[in-house]
């Protein structure tokens, strides 16, 4: 689903989800048309499936870049969604961070380095990735159904040989 370009001024520490293929990229709105993000080596605007070679590497780099470059064709969105369980970090705070990091060399897995946990922790303290939570429910609800799929076929397989 594409996600419309944003219709709101921008405010510096606004969390932004770019809509990558198959994925969403996120960096945090510092001012003047800037984002700063944790971009891995394939981590390139409109790459599409090429970045899906993020997750053959271990380390990233915090840059900082304009928006419109970051997002290339790409629909991006401000989605600061945890600001109703998390307090925002104060706007200057997060930009000072942001900043600070900026041309550091990070650790990066998809599962608990990856950008989104980046932002959230620049904005609310907290390392969190809900696609990472998704995914880990999505195979979790999955191994489930063919458990029991497969529970269930093995109860009727002795059913049939106790009957015959």
């Amino acid at each position: 689903m594409a996600l419309p370009r944003p219709r709101r001024t921008l405010r510096p520490g606004d969390l932004i989800e770019i809509s990558r293929f198959g994925y969403e990229h996120w960096a945090i709105y510092v001012g003047h048309g800037f984002v700063v993000h944790l971009a891995p080596p394939s981590e390139i605007a409109g790459a599409g499936a090429a970045s899906v070679l993020s997750a053959l590497t271990n380390k990233a780099i915090v840059k900082k870049e304009l928006l419109s470059a970051v997002a290339g064709r790409d629909n991006y969105r401000v989605n600061n969604k945890h600001d109703d369980r998390y307090r925002p970090l104060p706007s200057n705070k997060i930009v000072k961070r942001a900043e600070e990091l900026v041309g550091q060399e990070l650790p990066y897995s998809l599962t608990s380095d990856n950008c989104e946990h980046f932002v959230n922790q620049l904005r609310y303290g907290v390392s969190r990735s809900d696609q990472v939570t998704d995914a880990v429910t999505t195979v979790s609800v999955a191994a489930g159904v063919l458990a029991a799929a497969g529970l269930v076929g093995l109860l009727l397989a002795r059913s049939k040989r106790e009957r015959q």
